[in-house]
């Protein structure tokens, strides 16, 4: 009721004098919420885990460390929510949830027995306040690159808006030693410092990493984890829940049990097989970063082969947001892929047309076959053109989505979709 109210005045309000007092307006927001429901993060042990990549990730990975080693745990990522045993989908199109249905969701949580709670935590969350009246033990960064550019005004002011997080109370700081930023967050104070990496000096360092096309490898001290997962920057991923569960006291011998049983992240470079004699992966790379990473990490595996392409299906970003970066990753894919299908993702009110051609603005500066591009707006079409042009030993790419339900459309249309449903039906076709 409080938060309907608050929405109707927001309507009301002239815009000029709305966005002059709209941080008290977010302010208000996350303390009503928080009192409406009893101030439940203040009665949980509170886990933040932000960054650029990998952050649903290590949310998913350190929430079945944590059952594992017996402690009942709930969490929020962009994949799903999670109380206890109980999952279901994140389908709000908003990785942190909003103040009442955050503060909501940890108060269940508090009431089903959790003790403790793995948040995802984005910059626009941030920015709105849904990180305070929370009692934060530990906060983690997995990495920083650009992104949501257009919306904080510059790449300093992403990283500042993250430094506000580490800047709320907390216990214990666990920050990435090989990301270019991690001094600026080792600058904030906390109790406890903990760094991981592969490359610099961490306190907990991945060794003999040995990186397999259908797992990864590494040492921590004497201790060796193994995860059906695929990439150094899982590698990074593993890490950072590693780092928080023994922050939390949890054994190294419950981390690798839990490891074990993983078999994949939803969406998350998740392999479709019906069969067929070519590889096919899904995957939410979203980011110039974590794009280019995927198809290295998947070019390396087609290389291995010694024959084989990589075809890329390709959306880039949504409409309306981050343009900075659509001719960034068109340029990746036309240095990484052999054969490129650009195709529609989340337009929403934005000409999905004009974003294929800022994309593939980014492939004409490499010297890619344009015989080899292909502009497919119907997603499913654009799918189908990838899996009927592959041969053994080929691996195709699907980006963007990973195991999102809809697409977004004009006014915000929701097209309910699933690109690993649609691979699958698309497979069978082919049978």
């Amino acid at each position: 009721m409080l938060e309907k109210v608050l929405r109707i005045a927001k309507k009301i309000i002239p815009r000029p004098i709305f966005v002059f007092f709209q941080p008290f307006y977010h302010w208000l927001l996350n303390f009503l919420a928080a009192a409406q429901y009893g101030w439940p993060a203040r009665k949980i042990t509170m886990i933040g885990i932000t960054g650029t990549n990998g952050k649903s990730t290590v949310v998913n990975l350190l929430a079945e460390i944590l059952e594992e080693a017996g402690i009942k745990t709930a969490s929020i990522s962009s994949l799903r929510f999670r109380i206890g045993e109980k999952e279901w989908p994140n389908a709000l199109k908003m990785t942190m949830p909003g103040r009442f249905f955050l503060q909501k969701f940890l108060a269940r949580a508090k009431k089903s027995g959790v003790s403790h709670a793995v948040i995802e935590v984005t910059s626009e969350g941030i920015r709105q306040f849904r990180h305070k009246n929370v009692k934060w033990r530990i906060l983690a960064i997995t990495n920083l690159t650009p992104e949501h550019i257009e919306s904080h005004g510059g790449f300093e002011n992403y990283k500042q808006a993250k430094g506000k997080l580490f800047k709320e109370p907390h216990n214990v700081s666990v920050v990435n030693a090989d990301d270019g930023h991690a001094k600026y967050f080792l600058e904030f104070p906390a109790e406890e410092k903990i760094t991981y990496g592969i490359k610099n000096a961490a306190m907990i360092k991945a060794e003999n990493v040995k990186l397999a096309d259908n797992e990864i490898k590494f040492l921590v001290g004497k201790t060796e984890f193994s995860l059906p997962l695929l990439g150094e920057f899982n590698v990074y991923n593993a890490l950072a829940a590693i780092a928080v569960a023994r922050a939390l006291g949890v054994s190294d011998e419950k981390i690798k049990l839990a490891f074990v049983k993983i078999k994949n992240i939803p969406g998350r470079m998740e392999f479709i097989d019906s069969g067929q004699l070519f590889r096919v992966a899904v995957d939410y790379a979203h980011t110039p970063d974590s794009l280019e990473k995927v198809y290295r990490t998947l070019k390396t595996s087609v290389q291995a082969g010694n024959s084989g392409k990589l075809i890329c299906v390709l959306g880039a970003a949504g409409g309306g947001r981050d343009k900075w970066k659509r001719p960034k990753m068109g340029g990746i894919a036309g240095e990484l892929c052999q054969e490129i299908i650009l195709t529609n993702e989340d337009p929403y009110d934005e000409d999905p047309i004009q974003i294929l051609s800022e994309i593939k603005s980014g492939i004409s500066n490499f010297q890619f076959p344009i015989s080899n591009v292909y502009e497919i707006l119907d997603r499913r079409e654009a799918i189908k053109k990838a899996l009927k042009s592959a041969a053994a030993g080929d691996v195709v790419i699907i980006t963007g989505k990973g195991a999102e339900s809809a697409i977004m459309g004009p006014a915000g249309k929701r097209i309910p979709w699933d690109d690993r449903a649609v691979v699958k039906e698309e497979l069978n076709m082919l049978k």
